[in-house]
């Protein structure tokens, strides 16, 4: 008799889930009215994906053919730099060793001379990993901002209180202010800058 109530009980479980099972597989969807169909919105554009060049490298990797984010904008690139311990270490020593295997230049725009003489914080002897740009600000101090040349890949710094200055030939530029009037040796200077691009 225990084998009958065994056999009554096991079918008692398994027959509703049986029939659960065929019933959800078997309900049908609401049908599409014309104006639910109206309002979902058709795509013309191609849904293609966009094709990456590749180039097989190795036995299993795959490797994309484009440049990097950083080989594209410079000052994207992360830098990682230790100062050289140096008695007199400067502000501009240490931008001059930043920018070394960059592909900038520092620019020498008038005013800048103040922060290129600032002593180098212990706390700036070693930077990074940094993005580029964010280095540059660490180094220059809040009351920097930083002007880029992307033609001729240099770096400049103006008070945030100044126009930006980028070019070193002051005599073509536009200036907000009156130019001083030149010493004899300021003249000089320009004409041999002005000798040596042409």
């Amino acid at each position: 008799m225990s084998a009958i109530f065994s056999l009554q009980r096991s079918v008692g479980y398994i027959l509703p889930a049986v029939i659960a099972a065929l019933t959800g597989c078997s309900t049908i969807p609401a049908p599409v009215t014309p104006s639910a169909a109206a309002s979902i919105p058709h795509t013309t554009e191609s849904t293609e994906p966009k094709l990456i060049p590749v180039v097989r490298y190795g036995r299993y990797t795959l490797v994309e053919l484009v440049p990097l984010a950083a080989q594209r904008d410079l000052l994207a690139q992360v830098v990682e730099v230790t100062i050289p311990p140096r008695p007199n270490a400067t502000v501009g020593s240490a931008l001059q060793h930043l920018l070394m295997h960059t592909g900038y230049r520092l620019c020498q725009a008038p005013g800048t001379a103040s922060l290129f003489a600032l002593p180098l914080p212990a706390a700036h002897q070693h930077l990074g990993p940094l993005v580029l740009r964010d280095a540059l600000l660490t180094l220059a101090g809040p009351a920097w901002e930083l002007s880029v040349d992307d033609v001729n890949r240099r770096v400049c710094f103006n008070r945030h209180d100044q126009p930006p200055l980028l070019r070193l030939d002051t005599s073509t530029t536009a200036h907000p202010f009156p130019p001083k009037p030149a010493t004899t040796t300021e003249s000089a200077v320009r004409s041999v800058h002005k000798e040596s691009h042409q």
